[in-house]
Parts: structure tokens; sequence; C-alpha cells
């Protein structure tokens, strides 16, 4: 998958290659999710590189497996996380150059450089993921690392906001939005940037014990997922609207499927936010609400899943894009929706179903449902092996 990248492909570069990163990244986190759920981790609320090395320790088989197969998974997809990061920053940045930007600023397109803040995000949650596998101590210094980390993501929200601005003030001021062109779901990419954003900075809220860190990340990440809401809300009743008037466009059609990776994170956050508010502000909140809101969310991407299916199936789109010779940048697209979907099942797993008391964990049908993500983990494996081949193998 390391392929030697172009150093120059500006006029054929678009900002959705930044989504090779991002899956790369996305992957890492569902090799996260092997420690997170099958390894105990008693002295903190995620697993810790002390927790792994107990694992490796011990007599069972199993954590073993899991804490090899994850440190591997880890270090490779983050590894080319960071590859493929610094090659499209570098393409970025020559990109911004040339008459195709600035025709790209004009268009409905000009939300897709939304796709850089959305990947910075993801490096700052895969830098966080290697020091909590790789680095030992890390949680003794953990509380002055929460308030760097929600300046990060701070500045990365700053950028993204400022891309929204440029393109909110031009169409809203100016006109020039084309609906017709609109028959997709790609206007969604601020979303889920500003999704990516709220989840890293409702981390600190579900780990922090201090209840000013945890005020800040409470209401900064409220800041984004409330964006992302909003944005999303919008833009998927024009964008259904657009794709009922003109039928969906083909090369685009897998952003269909980019509301299971938005759900995911919009998820994530809101079990993040509600661990703090119960835990620092006594709100009561959980129980059953915590089962309903994952079964609801997975339930939601399902119907989304589904819906994109049949549109990729009759425009033969992996035939023609991922198996075939045909190339399109926004293939990318499917990646995130195979990660999202793998870490959602894990969390309707574990904490929703075993954390209330309907599965007993490792069971036969806790294996038959985690087996479901797993496979979605190693398809989405081949799909980046693919179509880093495809794209940059040559």
């Amino acid at each position: 998958m390391f392929y030697r990248m172009p150093k120059d492909t500006s006029p054929e570069w678009a900002p959705t290659y930044f989504l090779a990163a991002l899956g790369a990244g996305g992957l890492a986190v569902t090799f996260f999710m092997w420690l997170m759920f099958w390894l105990p981790h008693p002295d903190a609320p995620v697993p810790l590189f002390e927790d792994a090395v107990a694992a490796l320790g011990g007599g069972s088989l199993m954590p073993k497996v899991a804490v090899i197969g994850a440190w591997v998974g880890i270090a490779f997809f983050s590894a080319l996380h960071i590859y493929l990061l610094v090659w499209n920053l570098r393409q970025y940045g020559r990109f911004r150059k040339t008459q195709a930007y600035q025709q790209l600023r004009d268009s409905n397109s000009e939300t897709q450089l939304l796709a850089g803040p959305l990947t910075v995000a993801m490096s700052i949650n895969v830098g966080f993921i290697l020091g909590l596998t790789f680095v030992p101590a890390l949680w003794s210094v953990v509380e002055w690392l929460f308030p760097l980390a929600l300046l990060a993501f701070v500045l990365v929200g700053a950028w993204a906001l400022a891309l929204l601005r440029d393109f909110w003030g031009r169409v809203l001021v100016g006109g020039g939005f084309d609906c017709v062109k609109n028959n997709n779901l790609g206007q969604l990419l601020p979303a889920f940037a500003s999704a990516m954003i709220a989840v890293g900075l409702a981390a600190p809220a579900a780990m922090s014990q201090s209840t000013v860190t945890v005020a800040f990340s409470l209401v900064l990440s409220s800041f984004f997922m409330v964006t992302a809401f909003l944005i999303g809300a919008i833009q998927v009743v024009l964008g259904f609207r657009a794709m009922l008037e003109q039928g969906s466009d083909p090369s685009t059609a897998p952003t269909l499927w980019i509301v299971l990776p938005i759900l995911t994170t919009l998820t994530i956050t809101l079990l993040r936010q509600t661990h703090g508010f119960h835990v620092h502000f006594e709100s009561g909140a959980g129980g059953v609400d915590v089962l309903a809101m994952l079964t609801y969310f997975l339930c939601a991407q399902l119907v989304f899943g589904l819906l994109g299916w049949v549109v990729l199936a009759r425009y033969g789109y992996f035939a023609r894009f991922v198996t075939g010779n045909e190339k399109s940048a926004g293939a990318y697209a499917l990646v995130c929706p195979g990660v999202g979907l793998a870490v959602m099942i894990h969390f309707f797993t574990n904490a929703g179903l075993v954390g209330f008391g309907v599965l007993e964990r490792f069971s036969v049908a806790y294996w038959c449902l985690t087996g479901i993500a797993l496979i979605l983990q190693f398809l989405t494996i081949w799909l980046v092996y693919r179509l880093n081949r495809l794209h940059f193998g040559a």
C-alpha cells in the first residue's frame, strides 16, 4: 500500500484524495477497537500500553492475539495515514497555485476543501491512539495533554469554519450555487468535518478528571456537533431533491454512504458527552437512553447503507471504479462508511448490548455480531489496497 507517490499532480489532484489518508486513519481506529473492548483496562476508561503488556503476560491466548494484531494494525495504518497526509498536504499547496483551484472556489465543489481539516482532525485522533497504545505511563500526564488536544482541535475547527465562511458567504450573498449539479451528498463533507472535530473535542469529557476541562470539552464539542447536525439536515434535503429530479451522478454516487461515518462520529460524541455530564454534573444521563440512541443511529446507518447499495449496484460502480480500471478520487469515499459501520457495530455490541446485560461478552451471539464488524474491517482493508494500487500503483 506504500506506493511511491507522484511528486506533482496539481492539474489532476483533487481535495477528495485527502480521503485516502482519512480512510487509513480510520482503519487504525478499527484495530484500536480490539483493545478497547477485548482487553480489561481497570485503571482508565481506555486501554493503555500497560494493559496490553499485562494481557501479553497472561495465560489466555485470545488477548495475546488481540494485542499483537491490534499493535500491527495500528502501527501500519497510522504510518500509511501519515504518509498519505503529508503527500496530500504537499499536493494541496501546489494545487492552490493553479487555475483549477480558482475554478473550484467558484463552484459547488468548494466544499471539497473541507476534506483537509477533516483529515487533520483524524490525524490528532490517530496521534492520541498511538500514544495510548505504545507510550508507557502516558496516563500519568494525560491531564496536561487534554488542554493541548482541545487547542489543536479548536485550531482545526477554525480552519474548517474559515472555509465554510467563504463558501456560505459567497453562495448566500451572491448566489451561484448550482442545484442541478447538487445531485449527490458530497455537500455533507463539511458536516463530516464538523463531526470529526466534535468527537475529538468530546474526548476529555469522557476521560478527564478535571471539571473545568470537561466543561470546555462539552461546550466546544457541542458547538461543532450542532454545526454538523444543521449542515447535514440542510444538505441531505437539498441533495435528495436534486437526485429525485436529475438522478444521481454516477461518479459521486459513493457520497450516499457518507452519512454512515457522520452518524458514527456523532454517536461517539454523544456517548462521551453523556459520560461527562453523568460523572461531573450528576445529570443521571445514561441507562436505556444510551442503548436506544445506539440502536436508532445504527438503524439509520443501515437505511442509508441499503439505499446507497441500490444506487451503486445499478450504476455498476464497483465494477467500474473499484475492480475495473476507471479512476475516480471519489471512490475513496467508500472507505469511511466501512470504517464507520464497523466501529458502530463494536460500540452497539459492547457499550450497548453487553453494557446493559443483553449479551454476555465473548458468547456465541457476541462473536456473531462482532464477526460482522470484523468482516467489514477486512473488506475495507482490501478496498484500501485495491484503490491505492489503482490510483498510485503505476
